[in-house]
């Protein structure tokens, strides 16, 4: 099939290598990968922030870019959800409606994608390491995505992965937390400090903007442990 692929503003600005991340394992499982030239904003920051009016203007441009794909895989949780589960609530009862509930219809994270569409566990992956994995909060409580990831690390050959206690937020939340950030990073502290109980060498997770802010927290502790998107360890042969 033709995969057209949403790359996120900051996966695009800051990180890169998970979209070409995600190129390589379409390709190689032999569909055609297509993603809109001109970059879009899925308009979340802000939605969360409760600027609904504001936000549509910048939604209905991308879903007038998505349109006409077959099928929609995006490189974060967070963004998957904001079209798949607030886009219909966005545009209730407005002209874009119909667009949006088709648009949603059609859009996956990543590795739902690869799971529930696709229906592939096995990539032929490698990444001999210690991991353990952050369940987004849109990923997890929006779209429902648990067991996905957590399949496809499974056939991953030399990965050994280590829950943690706890299912936590990470802290970040986008705006929240630059307009909490004392309550931001003692919750992020409180992930870090869960993930370093499994001495794991990566904290791994289908979202980048909860790896930034982890990862930021990290540095600062002076930690070892280093974050990795699920999409640049399946792609590693």
């Amino acid at each position: 099939m033709t995969v057209t692929l949403f790359i996120p503003c900051f996966v695009d600005l800051m990180y890169p290598q998970v979209g070409i991340s995600m190129v390589t394992i379409l390709e190689r499982l032999g569909h055609k990968v297509e993603c809109p030239e001109e970059p879009a904003c899925c308009g979340q920051p802000a939605f969360n922030t409760g600027y609904w009016p504001e936000t549509r203007p910048v939604a209905e441009k991308l879903i007038d870019q998505l349109k006409d794909a077959e099928v929609v895989a995006v490189a974060s949780g967070s963004c998957g959800a904001m079209i798949k589960v607030f886009y219909p609530e966005l545009f209730a009862g407005g002209p874009y409606e119909q667009a949006a509930l088709r648009l949603a219809a059609k859009t996956y994270e990543f590795s739902d994608f690869l799971v529930s569409r696709l229906g592939v566990t096995d990539l032929g992956s490698q990444f001999p390491a210690r991991v353990t994995f952050h369940d987004g909060c849109h990923s997890l409580r929006e779209m429902r995505i648990h067991d996905a990831p957590r399949k496809l690390m499974q056939r991953v050959r030399g990965l050994e992965l280590v829950e943690m206690k706890e299912k936590v937020c990470c802290g970040f939340g986008g705006t929240f937390s630059a307009k909490f950030p004392m309550i931001s990073t003692a919750m992020g502290e409180v992930k870090c400090a869960l993930a370093a109980e499994t001495r794991a060498e990566y904290i791994v997770s289908n979202d980048s903007s909860c790896l930034m802010h982890i990862q930021g927290l990290l540095d600062r502790q002076g930690k070892s442990l280093k974050t990795i998107h699920l999409a640049e360890i399946l792609a590693q042969q």
